[in-house]
């Protein structure tokens, strides 16, 4: 089965619809998503989007919190065209259906604040602005009739031919696997964008759905795209800590608010920080890991009881409810929490307008490196990214697509013929492996010891999923488990490349920054 359109879009949060969106009025879409369509980091993002609209804010501040938390690698150009374009971005959502926040009785759009920023930026919709920027675009969506939404289709490889003029290899569409039906079928196009998210389930302990198993950085890097600065990954300092709670984030707007730390005997320990519990979030993860290791404890607490019950329960309905199922009423009693593996700074590498190394290919969202985070994210600055790129490579793309000619039918993947019941104990333990390596070896706080053992250990882990990996008739999990075990490498090759600390890498061995390393580590493909 040969699926053509004229543009193929992996990923269906933020970015994916926009670009879906923005591409439909030049040409058919077709949207690939994972499991069901509204399943994305984007659907999970509480706090919400930055942007310099208050009236003591302006332009400037917003880019320097921005380059201020980037520790020295974030682009000033990249980030002030970003950071300029926030204004606009909010209109725009506006316009397709999402309803920020309003201050009591005005129009005027109620501001959040969280870790690193210096004025109240944050435009929210509660504590449940994904959710509601998801919905919003996805029904704008799934009204175009440009627009087709395939869901249940993981993404197994990108598909390249070579271009006419020059034999430079394009990319043509992407091999997918029905995760109903197990078959994999090619879907074709003019032009591919990369909109996968990120990679939060290489570690052990994550806010990320169970999705973001680095599938767009993995299928870029096997195609001959170049990765950058994958040993910042982002460990948000809050989630909730309870035995039956899976992947739920606490907003970093809830200490924008007031909240506070402790340690479970009650002793603050963000008091020596100048911004205290509103530091940027590497140096308040830091900050946790290292109270919990010091006294032997699972966890901290998050204090919000002595807070305005009525405000809070106003501002963070879904956080107040779904807390409140766990048996612990916020507005009462601390929040256990820890920190959890969230968001990859770097990525797949593009230009101004998200193009990547390979002609047809595009990125844009937390699986793009553009230069906007350096070596740690500021709040929120993630779904403006997202928006900007996702426009800017729709209209490039636009742009490219009559000098583009249709692609060639692609042959139909060569699928293995042993099945995979008797090995699934073996990709389990591969799955678990992977995961409690990552977490414990190249986690909040690293040393050159640690990194040498999970090279070593994860060279060999990653060699034993390839060994059998073509060999067996494809299921999800197989497809993301070589994924993953080639990230986690990845993650640890551009660790033990920078010997320093750095923004969201801090290696013990090397404690200070080195400023001959204010540069991007690139990963060549292999």
């Amino acid at each position: 089965m040969q699926n053509r359109s004229d543009f193929l879009v992996l990923g269906s949060g933020i970015a994916g619809l926009l670009f879906a969106l923005r591409a439909a009025r030049h040409g058919s879409v077709t949207v690939l998503t994972k499991k069901a369509p509204a399943e994305s980091n984007t659907a999970r993002a509480q706090g919400g989007i930055a942007a310099a609209i208050g009236e003591d804010d302006s332009l400037d501040l917003h880019v320097a919190d921005t380059l201020s938390v980037g520790c020295g690698l974030s682009k000033p150009d990249v980030v002030r065209g970003i950071i300029a374009e926030g204004p606009p971005i909010i209109r725009l959502l506006e316009s397709y259906g999402v309803r920020f926040s309003r201050e009591p009785g005005s129009e005027k759009i109620a501001l959040g604040r969280e870790g690193g920023h210096s004025r109240r930026r944050i435009a929210h919709t509660g504590d449940a602005t994904g959710r509601s920027i998801e919905e919003a675009l996805l029904a704008r969506a799934e009204a175009d009739p440009n627009i087709r939404i395939v869901p249940n289709q993981c993404a197994v490889d990108l598909i390249r031919r070579s271009k006419i003029s020059g034999g430079v290899e394009a990319v043509v569409g992407a091999y997918a696997l029905d995760s109903a039906t197990r078959a994999i079928h090619p879907y074709l196009a003019r032009v591919v964008l990369l909109a996968t998210g990120g990679c939060g389930k290489v570690y052990q302990f994550t806010s990320n759905p169970d999705i973001a198993t680095g599938d767009g950085l993995a299928a870029a890097f096997r195609a001959g795209c170049r990765l950058a600065n994958l040993e910042f990954m982002q460990f948000h300092p809050t989630c909730l800590y309870h035995p039956s709670a899976k992947n739920f984030l606490i907003s970093e707007a809830v200490r924008g608010e007031g909240a506070i730390l402790t340690t479970i005997g009650g002793e603050r320990f963000m008091e020596s920080h100048p911004m205290k519990e509103l530091a940027p979030r590497d140096a308040v993860a830091r900050a946790i890991d290292r109270e919990m290791k010091r006294r032997g404890e699972h966890h901290v607490l998050l204090h919000l009881e002595h807070l305005d019950g009525a405000r809070i329960r106003e501002r963070f309905p879904v956080i107040h409810e779904t807390c409140g199922r766990f048996g612990i009423d916020i507005t009462r009693e601390p929040i256990p929490v820890v920190p959890a593996a969230h968001y990859m700074c770097g990525g797949v590498i593009v230009d101004a307008v998200g193009r990547t190394d390979l002609p047809g290919l595009y990125a844009a969202g937390e699986v793009a490196c553009t230069g906007l985070h350096g070596a740690n994210r500021l709040a929120s600055n993630s779904l403006l990214e997202a928006s900007v790129f996702a426009i800017r490579a729709a209209e490039a793309a636009a742009a490219d697509l009559a000098s583009i000619p249709d692609p060639p039918a692609a042959p139909e993947w060569q699928v293995g013929t042993a099945t995979l019941p008797k090995e699934s104990v073996l990709i389990d333990a591969h799955w678990h492996l992977v995961r409690k390596l990552m977490w414990d070896f190249v986690g909040i706080v690293r040393t050159d010891h640690r990194l040498e053992l999970a090279s070593r250990y994860l060279g060999l882990l990653r060699r034993s999923v390839e060994s059998y990996y073509w060999d067996f008739v494809l299921d999800s999990d197989l497809v993301e488990l070589r994924n993953v075990a080639l990230i986690a490498e990845m993650i640890v090759r551009c660790a033990r490349s920078r010997p320093e600390s750095r923004g969201l890498h801090h290696n013990e061995d090397h404690p200070g920054e080195d400023p001959s390393l204010a540069v991007d580590t690139i990963l060549p493909p292999v």
